[in-house]
This record gives C-alpha cells, sequence and structure tokens, in this order.
C-alpha cells in the first residue's frame, strides 16, 4: 500500500516547509458533519440562523443536495473574509482575498461540491480523497473537508497559503492538509483522486490533473474557451476515457503555474 506523505508538505521547488502545526485530535463525527445547521445559536454572525438563510436561498436556487447544504451552512464564511468585508459574508457574491484572488460566491461553492458528489465512485462509495487546486483562503476546503474523506489543497501563493492556515486553524479540521505548491502539476504522491476541483480557470485542463484523477472519479474546472469566455468543465474518467461536458459560463482568476 502506498504511504501517504505526512504534513506540512512540501512540493519540489516550494522552499522551505513551514513549521509543523500543533497535532491535533480528529474531530467527532457530529462536529464535523453535523446533522442541522438551522438552530440559531450565538449573535450576530456567529448565529446558525445567518447561514441558515443563505442555506435557503441555495436550495432555493437549486442546490438539492442535502450533504451540501448542511456543509455549507456548518462552515462560517465570515471567518474567512476580511473585517472590513464582514458584513458581506453571506451575501451570494465573491469577495476580495487579498494578492489578486477573491473567495467564490457560495452558491458557485455548493454548485462545484454538487457537481462532485454525482460523480459515479461518490454515488457509490462516498467521496474519497480530493485534490482543490487553489486554496486562497481557505473556505472551500472547509467546506470540501464536511463531504469528503481526505482533502488535498494546493496554493501557490505563500501569502494565500498562511492566510489559509491561519484561518483553519480553529476549526481542527483532521482531514484536510493544505500545500504549498504549484497546482498546475496536481500532487501526485495523494493521487489517484476521486475528485478534482480547482478554483482558477486555463485554456485548458492541465494533464496532471487527468492523470492524477481515479477511474470513477470527476474533475470540476473552469476553463476558458475561443473567445474567452470561462465556462464550467466537468470531466469524468471512465474505463473508456474522459467524458467532458461544458455547463454555465463562471467567472474565476486566471490558472498561472510556479510559485509567488
Amino acid at each position: 500500500m502506498q504511504r501517504r506523505p505526512g504534513f506540512p508538505a512540501r512540493l519540489p521547488g516550494a522552499g522551505p516547509a513551514p513549521a509543523p502545526a500543533r497535532t491535533m485530535p480528529p474531530p467527532s463525527p457530529v462536529a464535523r458533519r453535523p446533522s442541522a445547521v438551522s438552530s440559531p445559536v450565538g449573535v450576530g454572525l456567529d448565529s446558525a440562523a445567518v447561514r441558515a438563510r443563505m442555506v435557503q436561498k441555495l436550495a432555493a436556487g437549486g442546490i438539492g443536495s442535502a450533504q451540501v447544504l448542511q456543509a455549507m451552512g456548518a462552515v462560517e464564511r465570515h471567518r474567512f473574509v476580511d473585517s472590513a468585508l464582514v458584513n458581506q459574508a453571506y451575501e451570494d457574491t465573491s469577495l476580495p482575498i487579498g494578492l489578486g484572488q477573491t473567495i467564490s460566491k457560495p452558491s458557485v461553492v455548493a454548485r462545484m461540491c454538487e457537481l462532485l458528489l454525482g460523480a459515479e465512485g461518490a454515488r457509490s462509495g462516498g467521496l474519497g480523497r480530493v485534490l482543490e487546486i487553489g486554496t486562497g483562503c481557505g473556505y472551500q476546503a472547509a467546506v470540501l473537508s464536511q463531504l469528503a474523506r481526505e482533502v488535498y489543497s494546493l496554493e501557490r501563493l505563500r501569502g494565500l497559503h498562511d492566510k489559509a492556515r491561519d484561518n483553519l486553524r480553529a476549526f481542527r479540521l483532521a482531514n484536510l492538509h493544505l500545500l504549498f505548491g504549484d497546482g498546475t502539476l496536481g500532487y501526485a504522491k495523494g493521487a489517484p483522486y476521486a475528485a478534482i476541483i480547482a478554483a482558477a480557470g486555463g485554456d485548458a485542463v492541465p494533464q496532471a490533473w487527468c492523470d492524477q484523477l481515479a477511474v470513477g472519479g470527476r474533475l470540476v474546472a473552469p476553463i476558458a474557451l475561443s473567445g474567452g469566455q470561462q465556462m464550467l468543465l466537468v470531466i469524468d474518467k471512465t474505463p473508456h476515457g474522459l467524458k467532458q461536458t461544458v455547463l454555465e459560463p463562471v467567472h474565476f482568476v486566471p490558472l498561472k503555474s510556479g510559485i509567488a
């Protein structure tokens, strides 16, 4: 059996590894995958009722997966945005997070997560190991941790990688691993992946991602078509090859290689 890497991990060319994070006990299943999100707890943005209203809007907008809705209600989005923008945290809008990057709209995060759960392998056995390209501030990684058995999240910008680590530390997510490195290369040591999700779009899907996707797995990523319009692309890896489906228009930051 292939041995999984320890964490924090360092990719080739990524420079010195950050200091190891304090080992924390795994959260209980109830704490990590709550069965309900609508009971008001706390006040203001800490209230579960605020997130419940966001979840109700997501459901009204077409998100039908109970798992996704529960995950969206469980993760406190306001903890991932800058203090000056915190009052917009539960609006369906993308927000700047620094270094020219953004946190995706809740509806887009929910939509892409729901698509991952629709993969053949996920429908039959649940969502296994997931690779996320573009950690950003860590919000989508936290949502994915509620849905998958294990999440590897790659970020190429050191400033955002460090910010995500700070944002996520209090959540104590034992199944989430943050990596600093070039996302276009994927992370071969963790492959094969049941799902791959990208938060940045290029003119083509890197071959490394397709190679690291398991048979029965699904890749969801934005892709720029010939006219420059970004569309949401779904790639299913079947025993007979790759099946591609182009869905609705989206708007993501450009996919870039290298680290910074």
